[in-house]
């Protein structure tokens, strides 16, 4: 079976051929996407395995799988609630549910607040720090879509909003936010800032034409650069991090195989990649990425390696 983004679809309905009503709410969730949903999961997971210095407690791990799951899957219907008029007129988004009008804009409000309400009620699991730190993300990704009509650099928002899954994962563990915290925040909003940025790159000439800013319209000629400098600075806080916390040996060996795919994609970002494909490929090589750092972390604080 073909993709569902090349599968052909119905003018009456603007759903895949065949695709049920269940199927057009997950695509509108972005559930068919792992990649998206394990790239926000991440950086949780590195929180907790840190600030527990070992296994972190199972049931909280839970709660961490499925609001990250809830979270990104209702942030994503807010971003096309949003953008509902836009996505329409730009390749990669056409074929979204709510743009190709295979689902109402109340179906998408529903399941919008059904996402929420499963996030607020997984919260009540975490510590009062970490509740009100997931209140106070709310409004950040709901207006992440906002920012990309007002703000020149969107992508600055969304790692914000990231930011956020290591400072309520970390103290879900342990109760405060300590220093090592604030250098995994950064080293997340870096990263994110560098990802995201990749990303949207290939949608630079609809957003231009459309007037909506992104990190990749507003560094142009010098993106590649720029996410080049995110990497480093990813690789620095994480390296800052090793040493404050300190982490073993698996850990280094996990940043540094991090870093040589890091140069390696700031290289082919800057000969020029030759087909659209390679941006896609760099994104989800990034979920890959973090697993190796996530793998190291573990087995630096669980086993001493």
């Amino acid at each position: 079976m073909r993709p569902v983004s090349q599968r052909p679809f119905s003018k009456s309905t603007g759903q895949p051929t065949g695709e049920s009503t269940a199927m057009a709410i997950i695509r509108l969730l972005r559930w068919d996407k792992p990649a998206g949903r394990l790239i926000l999961m991440i950086p949780a997971l590195w929180a907790a395995f840190l600030a527990a210095r070992g296994l972190p407690d199972l049931p909280l791990l839970g709660v961490i799988v499925l609001g990250t799951l809830a979270t990104s899957g209702g942030g994503c219907v807010v971003n096309d609630l949003w953008d509902r008029d836009i996505d329409g007129q730009v390749e990669r988004t056409r074929n979204r549910p709510l743009a190709a009008k295979a689902l109402s804009i109340r179906v998408g409000i529903g399941v919008a607040f059904v996402a929420f309400v499963c996030a607020w009620g997984l919260s009540f699991y975490l510590n009062s720090l970490s509740f009100w730190l997931c209140v106070a993300a709310v409004p950040v990704i709901v207006l992440y879509p906002l920012a990309k009509r007002v703000f020149p650099v969107p992508q600055l928002v969304l790692s914000m909003a990231w930011g956020f899954a290591v400072l309520i994962c970390w103290s879900a563990v342990v109760g405060t936010l300590e220093f090592q915290t604030w250098l995994l925040w950064a080293a997340t909003v870096l990263w994110t800032l560098g990802f995201d940025t990749v990303y949207a790159i290939p949608d630079r000439e609809f957003d231009r034409q459309l007037g909506i800013n992104s990190s990749a319209l507003f560094f142009g000629k010098r993106a590649p650069q720029a996410i080049g400098l995110f990497f480093a600075g990813t690789v620095l806080m994480l390296a800052w991090l090793g040493v404050a916390m300190p982490l073993g040996m698996a850990y280094w060996v996990a940043l540094a195989g991090a870093a040589y795919l890091w140069f390696r994609q700031y290289r082919q970002l800057a000969r020029g990649p030759k087909s659209p494909k390679v941006f896609g490929h760099i994104f989800r090589q990034n979920v890959t990425i973090g697993f190796v750092l996530l793998a190291g972390m573990a087995l630096s604080v669980i086993f001493n390696i």
